[in-house]
């Protein structure tokens, strides 16, 4: 699991998992080029980290010049990307199918399915051109099942599912792995955001139906998400592509 003078980029790297990933990355000696659309936090997550050797980038992932100029930057600051945490998205609100606006549908499906796709273009193309490169994009149990009210959200994560099979075939003769992550309840904003979508007086009882799901009766802390992440991006993993990992705490069995 050393990481010493590999270059990695992670998209979403404000966000809960996507900062502790960060944070084991770093320990592990890794240069970071982290993007999210939130500098101020980008740059507490440098100071907090005591980061040394590392790219900060504002960047909407919906917008492919923008997802591809931060490609571009860091393969000019570092001279390879060896690592892609393909990891920026975004819960939506809590409705119904019925309920859900054509706005409200096109918001969750350019950030998690186009934001995912640009990606992918990009950094594949890099990393076809220096024949190397791990690829780990993070999908959801709700990308492998239904989930009442957030019907963009389960049907973007069953999308990069779908991007991530066809990524690794298309990259595979090229020394290219591409796998995905299908994290179950997480401590996160995201989380948070979720249970109070379906209004503030169901959060307690959200939560408690939730964790009766879950075998080993809590939420998942974003180290943990993480662990999985440098896992599949290490030589450890060297013989896996094409696969989702599912890190629930037995809520799927």
């Amino acid at each position: 699991m050393d990481f010493e003078g590999k270059v990695v980029l992670i998209t979403g790297a404000a966000g809960g998992i996507g900062k502790e990933t960060a944070r084991l990355f770093a320990k592990q000696g890794a240069k970071l080029s982290l993007v999210d659309m939130d500098a101020q936090v980008l740059e507490s997550l440098v100071m907090e980290l005591e980061l040394e050797d590392y790219l900060l980038q504002t960047a909407d992932v919906t917008n492919e010049e923008q997802v591809k100029d931060f490609v571009q930057q860091t393969k000019v600051k570092y001279g390879k990307i060896d690592v892609f945490f393909n990891n920026a998205g975004i819960e939506g609100k809590v409705a119904s199918i019925i309920e859900t606006t054509a706005e409200d549908l096109d918001k969750v499906l350019n950030v998690n399915i186009k934001g995912v796709f640009y990606g992918l273009k990009h950094v594949m193309a890099t990393m076809m051109e220096q024949k190397f490169g791990s690829i780990i994009n993070t999908s959801s149990i709700t990308g492998l099942k239904g989930s009442p009210g957030l019907a963009p959200y389960s049907a973007s994560k069953h999308a990069v599912l779908g991007l991530t099979k066809t990524a690794a075939i298309e990259s595979a003769g090229m020394g290219i792995r591409v796998n995905a992550i299908c994290p179950g309840y997480v401590e996160t904003r995201m989380m948070q955001a979720i249970e109070q979508g379906r209004g503030p007086e169901h959060v307690n009882a959200m939560r408690e139906r939730a964790l009766s799901k879950v075998p080993m009766n809590r939420y998942a802390q974003s180290h943990e998400i993480a662990e999985l992440v440098l896992f599949l991006a290490s030589d450890k993993a060297s013989y896996i592509t094409g696969s989702h990992y599912v890190i629930d705490g037995g809520n799927l069995s």
